[in-house]
């Protein structure tokens, strides 16, 4: 596993040592929940018949002053690719999921489901609701990964 260590910080506490922390959002970030991912057994079988790629869109709140797009290929139980798009690079994906920057923390941090995020209207989907419905152990095992994910906010 090999990152850019430009947005990352390194953290020190007592009990756990020196660790490093991810910037959320930013490309090492995203990078490293790919690799979560990949590494996850639960994840790959949860989403073994999975197809479809997701573009996160941070938006601007109080807590962060821009918005981050976020791209992450999803194939059947792995991720091939993921980074931070710039907003004239963005590819088509099957899916875009938008919320402001406080949303977001509250889903990585495991305070907010998903799915009832969608449902609710605090995650705004563009795509096939339906189809991701389907797959809801696949969207708690994202969630997971995120959450392992050490993130400097």
């Amino acid at each position: 596993m090999s990152h850019n260590l430009s947005r990352c910080i390194i953290r020190s506490s007592p009990r756990k040592g020196v660790q490093m922390a991810y910037k959320f959002p930013s490309d090492e970030w995203i990078k490293a929940l790919r690799d979560m991912l990949n590494a996850s057994e639960s994840y790959q079988r949860s989403a073994k018949d999975w197809e479809g790629d997701f573009l996160f869109i941070a938006e601007p709140d109080d807590a962060y002053p821009e918005t981050a797009y976020l791209h992450l290929q999803l194939y059947h139980g792995s991720c091939p690719g993921a980074a931070m798009m710039d907003l004239d690079d963005l590819p088509e994906t099957e899916y875009t999921i938008n919320a402001p920057f406080t949303t977001w923390r509250k889903v990585i941090d495991g305070k907010l489901d998903p799915i009832q995020g969608m449902m609710t209207g605090q995650l705004k989907l563009k795509g096939n609701l339906m189809k991701i419905m389907r797959y809801p152990k696949a969207a708690q095992e994202i969630v997971a990964c995120c959450a392992k994910i050490p993130t400097e906010w």
